[in-house]
């Protein structure tokens, strides 16, 4: 299982990495632009995936109280974007390191709503990579409709995992 894990976390890194390249040479207004969906703007997407996928980091590291690193930032988009890599590649090292026991633990967290959940570490890897997966596509979305048409594909079966 860990080797599925490690390959989904090394994937999600990489998709991230392959966007954030075509969404920097966009300028600020474009970044800006409300162009609809879950999140109006590719920054307040992109400042979104970063949130959850440090919520999701904190929970791995049994933080009991997750902080939001996006409720004070006050950066630019390619500051933004830096974070959401650094933290992609957070994910990533820890699911490499992480042991085969610590990987089936269940962690236990309290989101938002106040209902306790209970989650297994591997669901917990899947639903950040899964998430991420989700609003990559809306970034894509966006980017076409803001007129960039060479945006590459980040399908899973693109990516080559360093050995």
């Amino acid at each position: 299982m860990k080797e599925i894990l490690v390959r989904f976390a090394s994937y999600n890194h990489w998709a991230n990495q392959q966007l954030v390249a075509v969404m920097l040479k966009l300028n600020a207004e474009q970044v800006m632009q409300d162009l609809g969906g879950s999140f109006p703007s590719l920054f307040k997407t992109v400042c979104h995936m970063w949130h959850r996928e440090s919520i999701w980091y904190q929970r791995l590291q049994l933080t009991e109280q997750p902080v939001d690193p996006t409720a004070s930032f006050s950066g630019t988009f390619a500051e933004a974007c830096e974070a959401l890599l650094r933290q992609s590649l957070r994910l990533q090292e820890w699911v490499k390191q992480a042991t085969e026991a610590r990987l089936n633990h269940t962690i236990a967290f309290t989101p938002r709503k106040g209902e306790q959940v209970k989650l297994p570490v591997q669901d917990a890897v899947m639903d950040y990579s899964n998430h991420s997966t989700f609003y990559r596509g809306q970034l894509v979305r966006m980017l076409h409709q803001l007129g960039v048409d060479r945006v590459p594909a980040t399908d899973y079966h693109r990516f080559k995992p360093k050995k």
